[in-house]
């Protein structure tokens, strides 16, 4: 970026756009944010892009949204591949308990049809097969559920007790 000119600034998010000029991946939890300085990925013969993510308030970016730039450019946020646990039950019941047990711990969790994808926890992991579970690490993107508490992920910014 040359010396002198203003930052970029994304200040909104979209859900559908017609081309990217840019993208920037990040793991779960680096795509959760409300102020930013991020770069473009820079693959190919892309233009490497300098700006701020400057959101009104902390938010999930999820794969394929875009960040408006305020030059009117899109940037696609790609969810980067991280360690996961790969949970499989015997039948879809099963599945379903295994994700109660997982969202009774506050757990992210993707939630695909026929397997749950968590961080890579061992303790959560024995106990998830001690209830039957088939458990696989997995390197792999992950966009969990967002959930009641969306747009305070991560801040268990709800209002009742856990005693």
């Amino acid at each position: 970026m040359a010396r002198g000119r203003a930052m970029l600034i994304a200040s909104s998010v979209i859900h559908k756009f017609e081309q990217a000029d840019g993208q920037v991946t990040l793991d779960e939890n680096s795509r959760h944010r409300r102020r930013l300085k991020l770069v473009t990925d820079g693959t190919g013969a892309d233009e490497i892009i300098e700006f701020l993510l400057d959101l009104p308030k902390a938010r999930l970016l999820r794969h394929g949204d875009g960040l408006v730039l305020d030059d009117g450019r899109v940037i696609e946020v790609l969810a980067a591949p991280e360690p996961l646990l790969e949970i499989r039950g015997q039948d879809e019941r099963h599945l379903i308990a295994l994700a109660w047990q997982i969202g009774n711990r506050h757990l992210a969790a993707q939630i695909l049809e026929d397997r749950i994808l968590i961080r890579q926890d061992h303790v959560i992991a024995a106990m998830l097969e001690g209830l039957g579970a088939t458990i696989k690490e997995v390197v792999a993107p992950f966009d969990p559920e967002g959930g009641a508490y969306d747009g305070e992920h991560g801040s268990h910014g709800h209002g009742h007790s856990h005693d």
